[in-house]
């Protein structure tokens, strides 16, 4: 599974890297409403929690919805207006002008589509002129609790004055903690953009993707190219659709890691987010890999296996004789586990030995973990 952006044609100018406050204000307040998904960022979720008035707490219980599981698209307004050409605004302030821009259909069917929604990406039509996707929204807000159905129906109600107290929560947030987080972590994502750039000018879209994220990659077939980003998700976009208009933009994050997020909505230019920091990129295994690895290991008979060779390295028939199984039948077994790379061998002799790998066995956990948080 992926999410796949066709670039066929796309010219090297047309790909932006830059830094987006709004942006990066929404991942903030998911590490606040979900510290579970950033164990590196306790410190600051703690010190800010702990800071926040009760009447702006409060508030965010409230609009929680758009940034809680993953944060709306309305938090990179400028990949909706095609005269803003990719990039972001330069200070908080321009992107929550941006964001008021955008007319009050997109914005709504934005705010409600990946929690009061029900396919992400399909191009379905607004709430607001939609009854069945009105009538949806509603159900599907109901079943998320009563704070968020309350918002849902002001916010289908009254679009231009829920709007404006979006605006000022989030304003009221810069001004409570986050121009000071801006202060500090931007100098670093400007100039991981830089250098990003850099690279693309220098060394080409397919290293500036591996230098952005090993999750990413660059390929052709067909005739076509695209970006293909590996997640437990299923997208399909183009970075060359004449409506927006040509691009595709790339956005570093400071709090966003695991998160690798891609904004494929029809009618909206590709943004991909990245996290910058964290673990090194390579030492996550792709979702085929840890596909593979959970399915070898589900099987009783393999995990029977694993017991032994964790301990010390064994020989097909050493370990066939110790469970009762036929050579066969156990070099079956160890193919799987060799296949999703859980085993190690070596020749002793005219022996094979099989060992467990403890370190990639150790690693399912959190390979499982950011696999799924991507």
């Amino acid at each position: 599974m992926s999410v796949s952006i066709d670039i066929t044609g796309l010219s090297a100018e047309r790909v932006v890297f830059g830094t987006s406050p709004l942006a990066e204000l929404a991942v903030a307040l998911h590490a606040l409403a979900e510290p579970g998904h950033h164990p590196g960022m306790q410190g600051w979720v703690t010190a800010t929690t702990a800071a926040l008035k009760p009447d702006l707490a409060d508030r965010l219980t409230q609009a929680e919805f758009l940034w809680r599981n993953t944060f709306s698209d309305i938090f990179m307004p400028f990949a909706a207006l095609p005269e803003c050409e990719g990039h972001p605004g330069a200070t908080l302030s321009e992107d929550l002008d941006l964001l008021d821009r955008l007319s009050d259909e997109r914005f709504v069917a934005a705010a409600l589509e990946f929690t009061c929604g029900s396919q992400y990406a399909a191009g379905l039509p607004s709430p607001l002129v939609d009854k069945a996707q009105h009538d949806l929204a509603l159900d599907l807000a109901a079943s998320r609790g009563p704070e968020q159905l309350g918002f849902t129906r002001r916010l289908l109600a009254d679009p231009p004055t829920v709007r404006a107290w979006v605006r000022r929560l989030l304003e009221d947030c810069d001004e409570a903690f986050f121009a000071d987080t801006w202060r500090r972590v931007h100098v670093h994502l400007a100039a991981d953009a830089r250098h990003k750039t850099e690279i693309l000018r220098h060394k080409g879209l397919e290293e500036a993707l591996t230098a952005v994220s090993a999750a990413l990659s660059l390929t052709t077939s067909g005739g076509g190219t695209r970006i293909e980003a590996d997640k437990l998700s299923h997208g399909t976009t183009t970075a060359v659709d004449p409506e927006v208009g040509p691009g595709v933009t790339f956005v570093p994050s400071y709090h966003g890691w695991p998160h690798l997020l891609v904004l494929h909505a029809v009618g909206w230019r590709p943004v991909l987010h990245y996290p910058v920091g964290g673990p090194e990129p390579a030492k996550s295994a792709s979702v085929e890999v840890l596909k593979l690895r959970l399915e070898a290991l589900a099987h009783p008979i393999r995990l029977r296996l694993c017991r032994n060779i964790a301990r010390a390295p064994y020989t097909t028939g050493e370990l066939a004789h110790a469970n009762d199984l036929s050579a066969p039948e156990v070099s079956r077994h160890l193919a799987v586990l060799k296949k999703a790379g859980l085993i190690t061998t070596r020749r002793r002799g005219r022996y094979v030995l099989h060992q467990l790998d403890v370190t990639v066995v150790a690693r399912l956990g959190s390979d499982f973990l950011e696999g799924i948080l991507r």
